[in-house]
């Protein structure tokens, strides 16, 4: 018998934290946290939690006894992180450091760069974390469960789905994937591998399926151009940090039509460190005329700031404001404030290129965004791709249910296979 434990991610959208017990061998497969449940009580900057114990309390994080930071007993072996994504492994912070984790070497470049460009604090430390990286093709062992990471293609770089071998067979966990992408082929990897496997059971995130038509990531090239080419000022753009597919998009855009893409501090000290993999293909913006640094104003610079435009182009609200015609800019809701500074011209574009809102928080978000694009006059594009039912692995239709039943303790969901 295995025993399966949901400690988040089940029947809410992020916070994967599932607990896979064979025999005296435990993993836990991702180690996010509950957005949903975080938002309901705390908003960075203004109210931020103090320390785990806070979390546990408010039941953000489950309260398992040794799982985090200066506790003895260890309740599992390792964790296995999918990918980088927030919702799969922002609580790695918290982990009792004599658990090891294990992960991609892409996914700890990321891991490890963006927690230098965030604000200090317990959420932020991965000091003294036992990172061991894999690849596919790798099998780890730990004592009677096997885990054999296999990559797929998604929005973050450097992302796996697990095929997990226990005492009674396989268990397939998709981690987050797509199949419209530029490297479809990779999700083909694993799903072809995972019903190789006869899993006994397929986890798989369902967040955001939909039906319909796809668009591939050739078809927003084509449509991120379109917009582009017919608006003569300033266009901003709006995409995640890592998505470094979508930066390769708006790069590529921008190239074609006489522009620079100009991105955070933050995006380019992660690109920094991307560079340093050399599976991914991404613009050095220490060396390309076509990728620069837009420099907020503030008046002072962490550490980390300074050191990425010391070895880049940087340019500032009064460059954008002057050569708006030339330029592509990075820009979420968060950077309207550089906008008012730049001024744009009547006829400017807004490219939105990250997830739709999906809770009453964004949705207030998004109206708020709204109203400074409306005050611009800026005509706004949502530019993105689907994940879609018709995208699930087809091994979905091999694994068998299981020999057991779905156990309900709330918060916690546990599953036992016999």
């Amino acid at each position: 018998m295995i025993e399966i434990t949901f400690y988040g991610g089940a029947g809410e959208i992020g916070g994967n934290m599932i607990l896979v017990h064979d025999g005296d061998s435990k993993i836990m497969l991702d180690f996010g946290m509950s957005l949903g449940e975080r938002g309901r009580f705390f908003s960075e900057p203004f109210l931020s939690p103090r320390n785990e114990s806070g979390l546990i309390s408010l039941g953000i994080i489950p309260d398992v006894a040794g799982l985090y930071k200066g506790e003895e007993e260890v309740p599992a072996d390792a964790v296995f992180l999918s990918h980088a994504h927030i919702d799969h492994s922002m609580s790695i912070s918290l982990l009792n450091r004599q658990i090891p984790v294990y992960c991609g070497e892409t996914t700890k470049m990321i891991l490890e760069a963006l927690s230098t460009a965030r604000p200090g604090g317990f959420e932020n430390d991965l000091d003294g974390i036992q990172f061991k990286t894999f690849r596919t093709g790798d099998r780890v062992k730990m004592g009677g469960i096997e885990v054999e990471p296999v990559h797929v293609d998604h929005s973050m770089p450097g992302s796996y789905g697990f095929i997990v071998h226990t005492s009674i067979g396989t268990l397939a966990y998709s981690g987050d994937f797509r199949a419209h992408g530029p490297r479809s082929d990779m999700t083909q990897d694993f799903a072809e591998k995972a019903e190789q496997s006869n899993p006994e059971l397929f986890l798989c995130e369902g967040t955001n399926l939909v039906r319909g038509d796809l668009q591939s990531e050739a078809e927003v090239v084509d449509k991120v151009d379109h917009v582009v080419r017919k608006t003569n000022g300033l266009v901003l753009a709006n995409f995640s940090t890592a998505d470094v597919d979508r930066l390769r998009t708006f790069y590529e855009t921008a190239k074609k039509n006489n522009r620079v893409l100009a991105v955070s501090l933050r995006q380019a000290h992660l690109l920094q460190a991307l560079l340093k993999d050399k599976h991914l293909t991404i613009p050095d913006i220490s060396r390309d005329p076509n990728i620069v640094i837009y420099q907020r104003t503030k008046k002072t610079y962490y550490n980390w700031e300074k050191e990425v435009m010391k070895n880049s182009t940087v340019k500032t609200s009064k460059d954008v404001k002057e050569s708006q015609g030339k330029f592509i800019l990075a820009a979420s809701s968060y950077d309207m404030n550089e906008v008012l500074d730049i001024k744009p011209d009547a006829g400017g574009a807004f490219i939105n290129s990250s997830s739709e809102p999906f809770n009453e928080e964004m949705e207030i978000d998004h109206e708020r965004f709204i109203n400074w694009l409306n005050h611009f006059s800026i005509q706004n594009n949502h530019i993105s791709t689907n994940s879609s039912s018709k995208t699930l692995p087809k091994c979905t239709s091999q694994s068998r249910g299981p020999h057991g039943q779905w156990n309900r303790r709330l918060p916690i969901l546990s599953l036992k296979i016999f």
